[in-house]
């Protein structure tokens, strides 16, 4: 079986990826089992640059296939803002509920009108010795006044979904597969497995 390294550390992240690339006889690990794993400074100005980045650092350190995500929040009244900053928006502690309180708060004399915003995704995948591939996927929707929903993490609970009348941290997990900018980004890389593995 071959190794398909993802550049994270989060579980739920690897669950995504791991069906998508059994097909193809790869066994996904995560930077979990990778033991002393290597710091990438993520200071790309593109969610592209940071995925880039990540994922060719890390396989050439470990000379296998290294799969690397960076995604965020751009919302539009706020010039794109938090953009590649979503993670440590209100700091560099990374704090999802201050983050989201920030944008609220930026948010607040702005009309539902004009409160869109769309989640990003990047993937990069990068194989020693072949050109790194890059995805991008997006979801559309409109940040509420006020958090709603028990699911998801980060943004999920101000990010409204009009085409499924909640938020994301509303939806069941099948549901948010369906939409995310992840599972769309997803669905780009996919079309393009068969040429590289």
């Amino acid at each position: 079986m071959k190794v398909l390294l993802i550049a994270t550390k989060n579980k739920g992240k690897v669950r995504e990826f791991e069906d998508l690339f059994a097909k193809f006889g790869y066994q996904v690990q995560s930077l979990l089992e990778m033991g002393d794993s290597i710091d990438v400074v993520e200071d790309g100005v593109t969610f592209q640059e940071n995925a880039i980045k990540k994922a060719e650092t890390i396989a050439s350190e470990f000379r296998i296939p290294t799969l690397a995500d960076d995604s965020g929040l751009i919302v539009d009244a706020l010039d794109g803002r938090p953009g590649v900053y979503s993670a440590r928006y209100a700091g560099e502690e990374k704090d999802d509920q201050a983050n989201l309180e920030k944008v609220l708060t930026e948010l607040e004399d702005v009309p539902e009108l004009e409160r869109t915003a769309r989640f990003h995704c990047s993937l990069a995948l990068a194989i020693p010795g072949k050109e790194t591939i890059v995805v991008d996927g997006t979801c559309e929707g409109v940040i509420t006044r006020e958090p709603r929903g028990e699911h998801g993490f980060g943004y999920d609970p101000i990010m409204y979904i009009p085409s499924m009348d909640k938020t994301m941290a509303q939806l069941t997990k099948q549901e948010k597969n369906m939409i995310s900018h992840r599972s769309n980004a997803l669905k780009k890389l996919q079309e393009q497995l068969s040429e590289v593995f």
